[in-house]
């Protein structure tokens, strides 16, 4: 890589009542490009997730973003509305239940403005427009901008919060299990979205998945954890067509017997 990363950690470690949840993990992420952290339950994934966004502050190691000026900050020696400034401006969050980013009573058009108000924009019109353009954009009828959320269905709610996220057009954004709980079909749909929209804004990505087809399809690069380690990283078609660590290869030929 000749840039130099966008977000790195070293040493990140953090135990819930004495329980390892990370335990000296190092991480880079470089512009554009999306590392899949993938890994079964409790394996420390979405905990790595949470500190490496400022969502939760490690016992022990560093998290830095640099910024598009190339100053290096220190995540969580970040004031507190600092971050939540980089929150609405450069870095976007999207959950596996869209209703922890979503506001309900809102309508469509509503959120998707929430989020570039926050960022800056105050012309009614203008705000009006580009929400309505994200609607399209994510495969939603623009008939229904003025529409109420809860009208919506499970997949409709994860693009509408996809359209919210990427509406200020982030440089970096965390997913965490972003097609976890929709149906097959639902979830092939968004899937490609999500592929398109992350290529074309060219936005970098930390997704973690347990769905090893999914980090093939979104992520240039996989992190394999365990036990709050990284146990293997790299190229993910490499690691996952040749995993040289016993637990990947038992994660993968876990996939290939389903």
């Amino acid at each position: 890589m000749t840039d130099p990363p966008l977000l790195s950690a070293r040493g990140l470690s953090l135990a819930f009542d004495r329980v390892p949840a990370l335990a000296g993990v190092d991480l880079d992420l470089w512009p554009g490009e999306v590392l899949a952290v993938v890994g079964e339950s409790g394996s420390g994934k979405t905990s790595l997730l949470n500190v490496l966004s400022g969502r939760l502050r490690p016992d022990g190691g560093v998290a830095c973003y640099r910024d598009p000026d190339g100053a290096l900050h220190d995540v969580h020696a970040m004031a507190a509305p600092d971050l939540r400034r980089l929150h609405r401006s450069d870095w976007g969050f999207v959950h596996q239940d869209p209703r922890q980013s979503l506001r309900m009573a809102v309508s469509a058009g509503g959120n998707v403005g929430e989020r570039l108000m926050a960022a800056g924009a105050r012309h009614y019109g203008d705000i009006r427009t580009v929400a309505t353009a994200w609607l399209e954009r994510v495969e939603i009828d623009p008939r229904r901008i003025d529409d109420l959320p809860r009208t919506f269905s499970g997949g409709m709610l994860q693009r509408l919060q996809i359209a919210r996220t990427l509406a200020t057009r982030p440089r970096l954004v965390f997913m965490d299990e972003p097609t976890g709980g929709l149906d097959v079909s639902v979830q092939a749909r968004l899937l490609d979205l999500v592929r398109g929209l992350v290529r074309d804004l060219g936005i970098a990505s930390v997704l973690v998945t347990h769905d090893l087809a999914v980090a093939r399809l979104l992520a240039q690069r996989i992190a394999v954890m365990r036990g709050g380690r990284v146990v293997e990283t790299g190229l993910t078609d490499q690691v996952l067509d040749d995993p040289q660590h016993p637990y990947t290869q038992l994660l993968v030929s876990s996939v290939l017997q389903v």
